[in-house]
């Protein structure tokens, strides 16, 4: 059988100094573009894969990453913690334990509490967060203790949390009136909005970026008062029925967070699902089949995956005292229709 691989050989093949490969390996700068592309490549070739590097093997203790999730059933976050744990060969390599626990994120005394019982206990906290008085005193409290903190899909930027893993919020809602508003055509009525919960900042500034977008380019259109669903398939279903039943000129529809089979249940059995144009979040199983029913004209879609990788990247880059690569964990903003379903 071969030897395995070594750093040396990468550098020979590479024709650098094993400083150079270090430095590479470790996203460190001060190293070209072309050499870091011809490092790359090296272990490319020989399909080479670093033990994270022997820095970590040195360790004698493993760090560790708590994600704190939504409860309930939010498939978006389901899929975001699907993804985190098949990263297990890559934390092991790494001396990582992450786990998750989860949290009702739309209570700030339940949330902050939560966020305390991790003070001192962590390397470094992935958050789902409200941003409310209560959850940034407690995400202070556990950068005080010493531990990283990464905000995750919703943000709270007045704490002293280190990153803020996710979409540009304010984009993404201006994308989605942007979309309703095109839709809609010509047409004059209301629009409906279900939000989560406008404590969650993501929520609030979708709304914010929706708003813009209609009242700058389609006046026509009047936005009704936010109603909240908590990301609740069933309260989702209820306050949407109660406002096609008040409101029947509603003629466009934003779904600002989860709870969207709840919403399009309420539009289907209404019987004006295809004449409400219907823009939500997230590509799931259930958004999935709304889209290819003609239910759901358009999905503003996050990719799961990467939101979990970044997110541990970004805390073990923290953790390292290493630098973010920003281009890497910029989240992108997709639009899903029937017609590209991945």
């Amino acid at each position: 059988m071969d030897a395995p691989l070594t750093l040396r050989d990468i550098a020979r093949q590479a024709g650098v100094s094993l400083a150079t490969v270090d430095r590479v390996l470790h996203n460190r700068p001060g190293v070209r573009p072309d050499t870091v592309r011809r490092v790359k490549d090296a272990m490319a070739r020989s399909a080479f894969q670093p033990h994270a590097a022997a820095s970590e093997l040195a360790r004698t203790r493993t760090r560790r990453f708590v994600f704190v999730m939504p409860s309930g059933a939010n498939l978006f976050m389901q899929q975001i913690q699907a993804h985190l744990g098949e990263m297990a060969g890559w934390l092991s390599a790494r001396r990582l334990a992450v786990e998750t626990v989860e949290t009702d994120v739309f209570d700030p005394a339940i949330l902050s509490a939560k966020l305390e019982q991790l003070v001192g206990q962590v390397d470094g906290v992935a958050v789902v967060a409200l941003d409310h008085p209560s959850v940034r005193a407690a995400i202070n409290d556990l950068v005080d203790a010493g531990a990283k903190v990464v905000t995750l899909v919703s943000d709270v930027p007045s704490s002293r949390r280190h990153h803020y893993v996710g979409i540009d919020n304010i984009a993404a809602g201006r994308t989605a009136g942007a979309l309703v508003g095109r839709f809609v055509g010509g047409r004059h009525g209301h629009v409906a909005i279900v939000a989560g919960s406008q404590g969650l900042r993501d929520h609030a500034e979708r709304i914010f970026g929706f708003n813009q977008v209609l009242a700058a380019e389609f006046p026509q259109l009047k936005v009704l008062p936010v109603v909240e669903g908590h990301d609740e398939d069933d309260r989702s279903e209820r306050v949407m029925t109660r406002l096609l039943r008040e409101h029947r000129d509603i003629v466009g529809l934003y779904n600002v967070g989860a709870g969207t089979s709840g919403v399009g249940k309420a539009l289907v059995d209404s019987g004006r699902a295809g004449e409400v144009m219907f823009v939500g979040h997230d590509v799931t199983v259930l958004t999935r089949k709304l889209l290819l029913n003609g239910v759901m004209d358009a999905a503003i879609s996050q990719n799961p995956g990467h939101e979990a990788r970044a997110a541990v990247r970004v805390l073990l880059a923290l953790a390292r005292a290493e630098p973010i690569l920003s281009e890497q964990e910029t989240i992108r903003i997709d639009i899903v229709m029937r017609d590209n379903l991945p």
